[in-house]
């Protein structure tokens, strides 16, 4: 069963897939980068005896854009997460993110790890960094970015087709996989098919934390997470995972074939990975 949720927050409406029984064990899953709620449709099917409340991110999918005179933080959205959360009172629940979404999950999980009861992070572990010499630059190319994203005016698609081969492609997935993330990501303006995920999502970020900050954020949770890495995924991911395993003290890693997005192409192994570690660390089933 696949329902269509709304939100209300203070600020924002946060849109959402339900996907399954909502009187089974909840799993609130976050979306990468320029993906939305759909990322998780096909692995739904796999995770039958849980209820996924899968969200669109503030500027994602159907979900409200920042105002705009704002940018977007990664940190954001752990405040946006934890909104949504409270309002629900979704208390204990199983976190999924893959890839920023797992970011956001693990910076969530440490935050205010007596609402995770079990994490799961596919494609991601803890946040991207630099070193802190790097942020005067990093700053510069930031704002030098957001004025040239005010200048940049919305295209309406040439051909729906060839958005989700052109996805596909630079996504290393499957035409299904990609047809279902543009689907969500598309609105009609002026009798135009366009993009509806904020323009200001391609900008650079301000900041980026430190090692150290990250290994501080990861050291605080407290419940049982698995990482589950593409095996033809990105490197800078698996390197992370490698220097990173030892910062969590109840942590398991695996790893299943295909590229970044194989949690909508290979959602069976995935999904059975995620069971197992559920039913052994959680009691749920």
């Amino acid at each position: 069963m696949q329902q269509e949720l709304e939100f209300q927050l203070r600020h924002y409406k946060i849109t959402a897939i339900g996907l399954g029984d909502p009187n089974k064990p909840m799993i609130l899953a976050l979306h990468g980068w320029l993906d939305n709620a759909a990322s998780f449709v096909p692995i739904a099917n796999y995770l039958v005896d849980y209820y996924i409340v899968a969200i669109d991110l503030v500027g994602h999918g159907k979900s409200t854009h920042r105002s705009a005179d704002a940018h977007y933080h990664l940190v954001d959205y752990v405040h946006d997460v934890h909104e949504l959360v409270t309002s629900q009172k979704w208390s204990p629940f199983i976190l999924m993110g893959h890839s920023m979404g797992g970011i956001i999950a693990s910076l969530y999980a440490s935050t205010f790890n007596s609402n995770v009861q079990s994490l799961i992070c596919i494609e991601s572990f803890g946040p991207m960094t630099k070193s802190a010499t790097s942020s005067p630059e990093q700053l510069q190319d930031a704002i030098l970015s957001r004025l040239n994203s005010q200048s940049a005016k919305l295209k309406p698609l040439k051909s729906l087709q060839g958005t989700v081969k052109a996805r596909a492609m630079i996504g290393e997935m499957s035409f299904s996989s990609a047809e279902l993330l543009i689907e969500r990501n598309l609105k009609r303006q002026d009798e135009q098919l366009v993009f509806s995920s904020d323009k200001r999502l391609r900008t650079l970020s301000s900041l980026r934390m430190t090692e150290e900050q990250a290994e501080a954020f990861m050291g605080n949770i407290q419940c049982p997470v698995l990482v589950i890495s593409a095996i033809q995924g990105f490197e800078f991911v698996k390197q992370a995972i490698s220097d990173r395993l030892g910062w969590v003290s109840n942590i398991q890693h695996s790893s299943c074939d295909g590229f970044h997005h194989f949690h909508m192409d290979n959602p069976a192994r995935v999904a059975e990975q995620m069971v197992n570690f559920l039913i052994g660390n959680s009691g749920i089933k």
